[in-house]
């Protein structure tokens, strides 16, 4: 059962990229609602068109060298098409669910997404700083969360109590600091101070009145 349980997670995983392709051409956005959103896929695309041209070089050299061989040609060739697909689908996740800032709701909030595997809901009022940081080199820690595309991060994101992330197998993680990457950082930073202003402003606690004249 605990094998069932964490072989579900990479399945849902592999339904959601290939449900982005579909999202991509029909150019629908996942959850954006009444939110901003704020791409983070664009300095991938090179890489990700590298991968699928590696792959349809892969599949047609597998072509040659199995012609006699059609049974197995066959088999190899729908995994090759398979792989393409999840490729496409990682850079249509990117594309299709962006971060999203959304401080017009109850709980305001900041939504940070690397394509369909992350997808963390920062609550504005957990929010102790923002800064915009380029970051190139990513240790493991405890309590940091990186999100890095293409090898770097763009802002840093600091937090006064922890949300919960959950990896890609599904396990829980409390994270105080996020590092996340997007495509203009300088905006999303300025967005997410004037947000914060404003929902400190809607929290804070009314003056005592004046005593009766």
């Amino acid at each position: 059962m605990r094998a069932v349980r964490i072989m579900r997670h990479p399945i849902a995983h592999e339904v959601r990229l290939l449900a982005s392709i579909g999202r991509w051409v029909a150019r629908r956005p996942h959850g954006i609602g009444r939110g901003r959103a704020f791409s983070y896929g664009r300095g991938q695309g090179a890489m990700m068109f590298g991968f699928g041209f590696v792959s349809v070089l892969e599949s047609v050299c597998m072509a040659v060298l199995l012609r006699n061989h059609p049974a197995v040609h066959r088999v190899v060739l729908a995994l090759d098409v398979y792989t393409l697909l999840l490729i496409v689908g990682m850079h249509a996740a990117s594309v299709t669910r962006p971060h999203v800032l959304d401080d017009t709701a109850d709980e305001a909030f900041l939504r940070i997404r690397r394509a369909a595997h992350v997808d963390v809901r920062v609550p504005l009022a957990a929010i102790s700083s923002v800064r915009r940081e380029l970051v190139t080199t990513h240790e493991k820690r405890d309590g940091r969360l990186d999100l890095a595309i293409g090898a770097q991060t763009t802002i840093t994101l600091e937090l006064s109590s922890p949300v919960r992330h959950f990896t890609f197998l599904g396990r829980p993680k409390d994270v105080t600091v996020i590092r996340f990457h997007a495509d203009e950082p300088e905006a999303l930073v300025r967005e997410i101070r004037t947000a914060l202003e404003l929902t400190r402003e809607r929290t804070a606690p009314s003056p005592s009145p004046g005593r009766p004249v």
